[in-house]
């Protein structure tokens, strides 16, 4: 029995090399790992031994030889292949043991040349390890350090690896070369700045755990991270306290995350089901705190905050007075994780760099029966005109005040990451309702309104600002805004009835912006 061994990562390969030895296999061997080997003392045969030429071009070409594949890929139940392989003096490969070059590792790190990405993508590798795991018959092939002691168990015990164990090493391969090969084109495309969407979509993600279940109990579940830009984004924060994640935890903390990034002053965010419950902003993070809180007690409460600030004891004290059940920060104070972990259940993540937004160019996904959809991100909160100025029209007889100004700005930022049809009320850097994912948009505005009064009371709406996330096709909603003392709107316009809105605007003696930008969140 003849085993070929080439490995990047040699975790493990000493030790599994010199069992196989003591099993009486052969083995072969290229470069840095015959060198490994042979300093421990394990005996090996050169590649260029088998192959008859040197390795050669810096290490490019060493087991591109048909010595090497003739033996990986005879088929033993086949005569032909094995007269074949006789006459041509190749003998039988049974075992090839490769994980390939760092590719991965190589442009991950900052600032890498094209030039070191290049010479870190395998071509030897892979033709060895699909050469077995397409003979995955009579050959054993190994990538993972992991499958070694399960291989060696059966070679004690049977003389061979069963023929499941080669089938389940076998799929093993192709998701690897699979994951390495989108890993290659990736970088590629990035590389050369391609922002197209391409005509065939290849993806690749690797498991940080599995879950309990799903959105439901009887769904199965994990959660994928993409490979790279993670900075800032979920899938980078580590978790200091609680019990795990779950499906729908991962989920509404992604929403919450994405408007939090919306802000540049400290902030604070409260979602639940992925959608905004609580905004505020502040001098600091109890005072962005308290204005989320205050906005909807109630529906906070088993929700997700967020913060872009480290959160200190004071907010701690008051987080802790109600049943949160994830807390996100950049970081925490040592006095606030003392009072924070004081409940066994709840989540604290720490997430550095949470400002960070994602690349324009990034995906957008959406699996649907039969196919996936896909967009880039909704990464721009104003569109602009061709001298960079954002588009911020407004279309009513009365100018919007300073103070109005700010408050649409912020409920923009609100409403965009509210499910449509979505309605946002904001004021003084506080939400005062917000009214998600209704069928139309008045029962948004009505849901909105009546969150503002139930939670601060009617007079938190006189002087507020309102926004939608996309146009009115009545003016009704103005009519219920005016009703209930809001005073300017914010909305994309392009209606067939605008001027109706405008009208009535105008009647009212209110303000209304139009941004030319549409936000809507399926």
């Amino acid at each position: 029995m003849r085993a070929l061994i080439s490995v990047s990562d040699k975790t493990g390969i000493v030790e599994f090399a010199r069992n196989l030895r003591e099993l009486d296999v052969e083995i072969i061997s290229t470069g840095g790992t015959a060198k490994a080997l042979e300093e421990a003392g394990i005996e090996v045969i050169g590649i260029s031994d088998i192959t008859g030429f040197p390795e050669c071009l810096d290490g490019r070409v060493k087991t591109l030889d048909p010595h090497i594949h003739a033996g990986i890929l005879a088929m033993r139940s086949n005569k032909d292949h094995m007269a074949q392989i006789k006459e041509l003096g190749v003998t039988p490969i049974d075992i090839v043991v490769v994980n390939l070059y760092p590719f991965k590792q190589t442009i991950l790190k900052e600032g890498v040349a094209l030039e070191d990405a290049i010479e870190n993508i395998d071509i030897g590798g892979p033709t060895m390890l699909r050469s077995a795991a397409k003979n995955y018959q009579d050959v054993s092939v190994i990538i993972d350090p992991a499958d070694y002691e399960t291989v060696l168990e059966q070679l004690r015990e049977k003389g061979k690896v069963s023929l499941n164990t080669n089938f389940y090493l076998s799929s093993k391969v192709f998701e690897h070369t699979a994951h390495y090969d989108t890993l290659i084109a990736t970088y590629m495309r990035g590389h050369r700045g391609a922002t197209d969407l391409p005509s065939v979509v290849t993806m690749t993600f690797e498991k940080i755990q599995d879950m309990r279940y799903g959105e439901n109990h009887h769904q199965q579940a994990a959660f994928y991270k993409e490979v790279g830009a993670n900075t800032g984004m979920l899938s980078a924060a580590k978790q200091l306290h609680g019990k795990e994640l779950s499906f729908n935890n991962i989920n509404d903390t992604n929403g919450a995350l994405e408007l939090l990034k919306e802000f540049d002053e400290p902030a604070a965010v409260a979602c639940k089901h992925a959608n905004p419950c609580g905004v505020g902003c502040g001098t600091d993070v109890y005072d962005a705190y308290m204005k989320a809180y205050n906005s909807d007690p109630k529906s906070i409460f088993g929700g997700i905050v967020v913060t872009n600030q480290e959160v200190d004891a004071a907010t701690a004290l008051e987080m802790n007075k109600i049943f949160l059940e994830i807390v996100v920060a950049p970081s925490f104070s040592k006095e606030a994780l003392e009072v924070l972990m004081k409940k066994k259940n709840i989540r604290l993540l720490e997430l550095k760099n949470i400002e960070t937004k994602q690349a324009d160019t990034a995906s957008d996904m959406k699996k649907v029966g039969g196919g996936l959809i896909i967009q880039t991100v909704d990464s721009k909160l104003f569109k602009e005109d061709e001298n960079g100025n954002i588009i911020f029209n407004v279309v009513t007889d009365r100018q919007p005040s300073e103070t109005e100004i700010e408050d649409m700005k912020f409920a923009w930022k609100i409403v965009k990451h509210a499910k449509s049809n979505g309605i946002a009320i904001g004021k003084g850097k506080q939400s005062i309702g917000v009214g998600p994912g209704q069928v139309n948009r008045i029962w948004a505005l009505e849901q909105a309104i009546e969150h503002g009064k139930e939670a601060l009371g009617a007079d938190s709406l006189i002087g507020s600002a309102m926004a939608s996330d996309a146009f009115f096709p009545f003016n009704d909603c103005v009519e219920a805004a005016k009703q209930a003392g809001i005073t300017a709107i914010i909305q994309p316009g392009g209606s067939m009835k605008d001027q109706d809105s405008i009208d009535l605007c105008n009647q009212y003696g209110m303000t209304m912006v139009f941004t030319d930008m549409r936000h809507f969140k399926h």
